[in-house]
């Protein structure tokens, strides 16, 4: 028996057209589906449906709720689901997906290309090939597969801006590969599912991301916080460190904290974690209530505390979140 897959299309350029004023999204989901090879169908059942034209640019915390309210609601009619989405924010949509859907029983993929479908050299079609036998899988969680790599949504990470190859899973293993022998799944890298699943959709969009620079003047808090900003994610020297000598960011972390802003520190660093129990500096951070990102991708962080916040106003509640592992983000 062939199994159900459900394809929902957001555009992305998977799905572009050349245009006067560049690509653009041009192709509904039918006819990405009609460019598949027969043979390929042929293994699945798939219902195509059109959900969003964007480039993922315009991807945004409503779009997420309306990709993961289609997921939620078609998740027991179908054995998974393939997302088409645009690469550059692709990252950020299957780690939030992967908070918001939380216990989803089937496998969940997102995929895309690097070139349009319609273009005769274009990566999209062995994309989506990967992401329809990751579907069929049986595997439960939200994945992104790309280069005949399959990665755990909240560890994807897209490093490359024109390569094949644009996707890498940071700190994590693969959740599954292609070789000669087929789809190759890694079970120890998937997280069991548990608990039944329940749209948690609600998001809070003030959160800001702030990559640390030498000389970083500390009035940026000042202005966050009239802008009533609820979180803020900072991305740190390296195993976590903050300036605190001329230009104190770490008085103006107290302030944050006393102000009930949620202030999470992750390194700028890729790989590995962040380790505030190093150095003075980070020992300090800590003292003024700052929450380790530890080893979570920045796509993480960001979305898992806009998630968090929208989940509830109880900083504890939400300091609780955030240095736990809620679908595989933190080792």
């Amino acid at each position: 028996m062939r199994a159900r897959i459900l394809l929902l299309t957001t555009g992305g350029t998977i799905a572009s057209l050349p245009t006067e004023e560049g690509l653009a999204p041009g192709l509904d989901g039918e006819e990405l589906a009609r460019m598949l090879p027969q043979g390929i169908l042929e293994h699945y059942d798939v219902t195509v449906r059109d959900i969003l034209h964007l480039d993922s640019s315009n991807i945004q915390p409503e779009e997420w709720q309306t990709i993961a309210r289609h997921v939620f609601d078609n998740r027991t009619e179908y054995d998974g689901i393939v997302i088409t989405h645009g690469t550059d924010t692709m990252a950020y949509t299957a780690s939030v997906l992967s908070f918001m859907l939380r216990g989803i029983a089937i496998p969940v993929v997102l995929t895309g290309a690097q070139l349009p479908m319609a273009h005769p050299l274009s990566d999209g079609m062995e994309n989506l090939r990967t992401a329809l036998a990751m579907a069929a899988s049986g595997a439960a969680g939200v994945f992104l597969a790309f280069d005949r790599k399959v990665m755990l949504g909240c560890r994807a990470v897209k490093i490359r801006t024109t390569d094949f190859d644009a996707f890498e899973s940071v700190n994590w293993p693969l959740a599954a590969s292609v070789d000669g022998k087929g789809l190759q799944l890694h079970p120890e890298a998937i997280p069991r599912q548990t608990g039944e699943c329940a749209l948690r959709d609600r998001l809070c969009d003030k959160v800001f991301l702030i990559k640390l620079t030498p000389g970083l003047d500390p009035e940026i808090f000042d202005m966050l916080l009239q802008m009533h900003y609820r979180g803020i994610v900072i991305e740190a020297f390296g195993a976590g460190g903050l300036h605190f000598v001329r230009r104190d960011l770490i008085a103006k972390l107290q302030a944050a904290a006393r102000a009930g802003i949620t202030v999470v520190v992750c390194s700028q660093c890729l790989y590995e974690p962040s380790d505030f129990s190093v150095y003075e500096v980070g020992q300090k951070a800590l003292e003024q209530g700052v929450i380790q990102g530890r080893d979570m991708t920045t796509e993480a962080a960001v979305t898992k505390l806009m998630w968090a916040l929208g989940q509830t106003d109880d900083t504890e509640i939400v300091r609780d979140y955030m240095e736990r592992s809620l679908a595989g983000e933190m080792a």
